[in-house]
């Protein structure tokens, strides 16, 4: 990866060496050269980018972005207007430490969404590959992010959250501190949760269970079968009258083993906020 172009005297009074020839770069932008700047990068103009950052080969950054210190981007990224990567964290706990923003490839970011770094040294906030976060979303300080997963209008991610891959959030999801939402759930609009969402079910608008995902699960092929067994689990947890601990030891002696049943078995026995909307 190579350090970001400078453009002709008199910029900063450095010289532009020809191993950045490979990205288009406008004079309009404010790239810091100690940025470090990949090939067949494109930066318009009057973006924004700081000394500590890293963006990867194909990254396409539009004007009025800023991307700042501790951003490590991977490849082929579309960060649009008014986006801000690595901005500092909103916490009453962040003291000026130095933290990352990791996002890996062929994430879109579409106008004024905010990405937070992490609070303390060492921490990251991070974003996995092929994810779309729509127009201003927000991922706060050390949240972590899977693939594939989509964020929609206005939806706001609160600090240390943990999103499995294939996850959707509808338009203006809140979703508060430390909760986790599991693989293949979604998550309706206008929704506030304060507790973790399991595997493979919707979330209605009470933050209580709607339902087995059964679009998602037939979209990346699920058996029916499968389904059915995942059905079955939740029928146990959710419309059963026992505490989660005697509904999860059920499921193991009820629902036959298998990757999904598994997954979410694992995903309950790791609570430490307590899961959304029972019936009791």
């Amino acid at each position: 990866m190579a350090h970001a172009p400078v453009w002709p005297p008199p910029f900063r009074g450095d010289k532009r060496g020809a191993q950045f020839m490979a990205s288009e770069i406008s004079p309009k932008a404010e790239v810091s050269p100690k940025a470090k700047i990949g090939d067949n990068v494109k930066i318009f103009p009057f973006a924004y980018i700081e000394d500590d950052v890293e963006i990867g080969d194909g990254c396409v950054i539009f004007p009025f972005v800023s991307i700042l210190n501790g951003t490590r981007m991977g490849k082929n990224n579309k960060v649009h207007q008014g986006a801000v990567i690595g901005a500092l964290p909103q916490d009453f706990e962040f003291r000026g430490e130095k933290s990352e923003c990791i996002l890996g490839d062929n994430n879109i970011i579409r106008e004024n969404v905010v990405i937070n770094r992490a609070t303390h040294t060492g921490g990251q906030t991070v974003i996995g590959n092929d994810n779309f976060l729509m127009e201003g979303s927000h991922i706060s300080h050390d949240t972590k992010v899977g693939n594939c997963c989509v964020f929609g209008y206005g939806t706001k991610i609160a600090g240390d959250c943990l999103i499995e891959d294939f996850v959707i959030f509808s338009s203006s999801v809140i979703e508060n501190a430390k909760t986790r939402v599991g693989m293949g759930s979604m998550i309706q609009a206008g929704t506030t949760f304060s507790k973790d969402v399991p595997p493979y079910i919707v979330c209605n608008h009470d933050a209580g269970f709607g339902g087995v995902n059964t679009e998602v699960a037939r979209l990346h092929h699920v058996d029916e079968k499968i389904i059915k067994h995942i059905a079955n689990a939740y029928r146990l947890v959710f419309h059963g009258k026992t505490a989660l601990f005697d509904a999860i030891k059920q499921i193991e002696e009820q629902v036959p083993a298998g990757p999904q049943i598994d997954h979410i078995v694992e995903f309950l026995k790791a609570t430490e906020m307590g899961i959304i909307s029972r019936k009791l």
